[in-house]
This record gives C-alpha cells, sequence and structure tokens, in this order.
C-alpha cells in the first residue's frame, strides 16, 4: 500500500498491476471532519452520488444488483436518508466501493469514484489529490521501469553465459575434447 500526502496528512492507496487503484475514502474524508463514517455516509446519501456509483457500477460490474440499485436511488437525497457503504455494498453487490470495519478498516473506493469523492469535499482538496495522484503514478511507472531494465540485463546476462557455454562445449566436441 502506497501514500499520497496532502497538508502533511497521508492517504491510503492500494495500487493494482491492471489499473484498478482504490483509495482510501476514510482518509480522504479526514479532511473535512474527524468522523469520516459520518462525511462518507452523508456523501453517499446523495442523489449525484448514488447515480455516478450506480453508472459506474453497471459499467464494470456485471454482478451489479441493478433492482436492488433502484431502492437507493429512489431514496437518495431525501430528509433524512443516510446510507453506510457497508449497506449499499451488500444489498448491490458493488465493487466500486470496499469497507472493512475494526481497528485497521475503512472504506476504499476505485479511483474514479474517489476523484468524485475529492470533488465533493473541496475543489481545492481535488486539485491537490490529482497532483499528488499523478506524482505517486510517475513514481510507480519510474520505479516499474527500473525493475524491467533490470531483468532485461539480467536475462541479456544469463542469455550470453549460457551461449558463450554452448559455443564452449561445441568447440571442446569439435576438437574431440
Amino acid at each position: 500500500m502506497k501514500k499520497i500526502f496532502i497538508q502533511n496528512k497521508g492517504i491510503s492507496v492500494k495500487i493494482s498491476k491492471n489499473g484498478d487503484d482504490y483509495i482510501s475514502l476514510t482518509d480522504m474524508a479526514r479532511f473535512k471532519d474527524y468522523r469520516a463514517a459520518v462525511v462518507i455516509s452523508n456523501w453517499l446519501s446523495t442523489k449525484y452520488t448514488i447515480q455516478f456509483i450506480g453508472g459506474w457500477e453497471q459499467m464494470h460490474n456485471p454482478t451489479f444488483k441493478v433492482i436492488e440499485f433502484h431502492d437507493f436511488r429512489n431514496e437518495a437525497g431525501s430528509n433524512g436518508y443516510v446510507i453506510s457503504p457497508s449497506a449499499f455494498i451488500a444489498k448491490t453487490n458493488a465493487i466500486g466501493i470496499k469497507s472493512t470495519s475494526g481497528r485497521y478498516g475503512g472504506t476504499f473506493a476505485h479511483k474514479d469514484i474517489a476523484f468524485e469523492f475529492a470533488t465533493w469535499l473541496s475543489p481545492e482538496f481535488k486539485l491537490y489529490f490529482i497532483k499528488e495522484f499523478q506524482r505517486l503514478k510517475i513514481e510507480e511507472n519510474e520505479r516499474l521501469l527500473k525493475l524491467n531494465e533490470s531483468a532485461i540485463s539480467q536475462m541479456r546476462s544469463l542469455l550470453v553465459n549460457s551461449s558463450v557455454k554452448k559455443l564452449g562445449a561445441d568447440l571442446l566436441s569439435s576438437i574431440g575434447l
């Protein structure tokens, strides 16, 4: 797990090989209020958020329960309506948001959804967030490039060594040794 820092506060990022990075909404929410769960639930209860997440899930999740989602969409934005991420996930089979409870738990969201959350928190925060996320991705790409260069160098060395051994063996057999 990697971290990006905004105003000396860390935000956890789970980098994946296929580009489906997940970002801690819990860490992000702490920029608005120390009660991160309340901030996330308030955001998740807005009509726009539910529509956005529903659209994202329908594009990326073949097992998304659309019928159950309609209940959330119809209630979103109503006075007093609050939904927790775990309830939304459990009822709709959502994959764009992941939530675990406990001491090391928290709510993570796919980067597409996390960027929408950043917008809701504050436009200034989102700008810093974009800049730091891009910096993290550049660093990760540079690290992977160095690993690839190292692996290629090792493969070349192995090929040269095995070619020299084969050439030596062929030479020895040609002179009868």
